[in-house]
């Protein structure tokens, strides 16, 4: 089952982020010699697009839920390491603030989005 990718602002805001966290893992590396946690959150915080636009190439409906899911998961994840830098002290409250807009939209969008579907079966 495809589902149109056009104009997808869960994919959009989903690789705006993973850039974001690249871009923050380089800091985090380059900055601060930290290379532990910038990996889990590179890992989880990319897998997050990675698993939304697989989603919309699922052979099903269930597969399509599934894959958003795993998403949701991730962005579970990537929202813990993000507190995680922030409360040891890695990242300013800014940054660790806008980051974590970013993510809690992109759960609350991913959220609706398996509620929708979940509703169309």
């Amino acid at each position: 089952m495809v589902m149109p990718v056009k104009d997808n602002i869960l994919i959009d805001k989903s690789i705006a982020f993973a850039a974001s966290i690249i871009k923050l893992n380089q800091y985090l590396v380059q900055s601060k010699k930290e290379s532990v946690i910038s990996k889990q959150i590179v890992r989880s915080g990319t897998s997050i697009g990675a698993n939304i636009n697989e989603a919309n190439y699922g052979h099903s409906r269930a597969d399509f839920i599934s894959k958003l899911h795993i998403a949701l998961k991730e962005t579970a994840e990537t929202e813990y390491w993000l507190r995680l830098l922030q409360m040891s002290e890695y990242i300013n409250g800014e940054l660790s603030a806008s980051l974590l807009q970013d993510c809690l939209e992109i759960k609350r969008i991913l959220v609706a989005s398996i509620n929708t579907a979940k509703s169309t079966e």
